[in-house]
């Protein structure tokens, strides 16, 4: 038997979509979460074949407590969203139900996932998702069983480490589950040069650009760290410092 969670701030939202699943007796419901992080939880410890996700919700919103998922189920968002995120759930989404919705459409987003429970798509529809403006000025990261937001502004510089990206700020460093080229595309390029294939670093905190070896530079940052500087790095970084 399939199961699922609903996650939805809104109680009489979550009221609906249990009233509409009468009509599905063969999927459980597993939980019912009202914010991120317990929508998280319930995620990682009860395992569902499905979510249905809303996206505006406190402290995190939906697209961000996907990020921080393992191997994401399926998800059916179900939400008021704005228009860049319908382009993007049309593009990757499992299906997507804008509010208010009717049991007619609920039923047709049941029976897609029924014939395909595992859509597949879910790092594409969040790197797309990554850019909309409601995530511009933060990232949020999963730190062991905590979870940080952290503000684009406290970035100090970001590098690959293997299938990951490690975010360095002042107070630490955390891995991130994000290509350094989605991450790049999230970050405002007044404030932020990608140096390096990986490596991309706050335009503030640099105090000091050297000569390194042949036709390779290295930058210096406030609290001393060095980053290399790649040869088609240092045009784009000369660019940005305006010299």
């Amino acid at each position: 038997m399939p199961t699922a969670i609903l996650i939805d701030d809104e109680p009489l939202a979550c009221e609906m979509v249990l009233e509409y699943l009468q009509r599905h007796p063969e999927i459980e419901v597993l939980a019912v979460c009202h914010d991120g992080f317990e929508g998280l939880k319930a995620i990682q410890q009860k395992k569902p074949d499905l979510i249905f996700l809303d996206i505006q919700m406190p402290r995190i919103n939906g697209f961000e407590m996907l990020e921080l998922v393992e191997n994401p189920p399926a998800v059916i968002f179900t939400t008021a969203f704005d228009e860049y995120a319908i382009k993007a759930f049309e593009l990757h989404a499992m299906d997507y139900l804008l509010k208010p919705y009717s049991q007619e459409r609920f039923d047709k987003a049941i029976n897609k996932f029924l014939q395909q429970p595992a859509s597949g798509k879910t790092p594409a529809l969040l790197e797309t998702t990554a850019l909309s403006p409601q995530q511009a000025d933060r990232i949020v990261i999963r730190d062991n069983s905590n979870i940080r937001i952290i503000n684009i502004n406290d970035i100090l510089y970001i590098e690959a480490a293997d299938d990951y990206a490690r975010i360095v700020t002042a107070s630490g460093s955390y891995l991130k589950n994000r290509t350094m080229s989605s991450l790049e595309k999230q970050l405002p390029g007044n404030s932020f040069v990608r140096i390096h294939r990986s490596c991309i670093v706050n335009i503030k905190e640099i105090t000091k650009i050297h000569p390194h070896e042949k036709e390779s530079y290295l930058v210096q940052l406030r609290n001393g760290k060095q980053l290399p500087v790649s040869k088609s790095g240092y045009p784009k970084l000369r660019e940005k410092l305006g010299f």
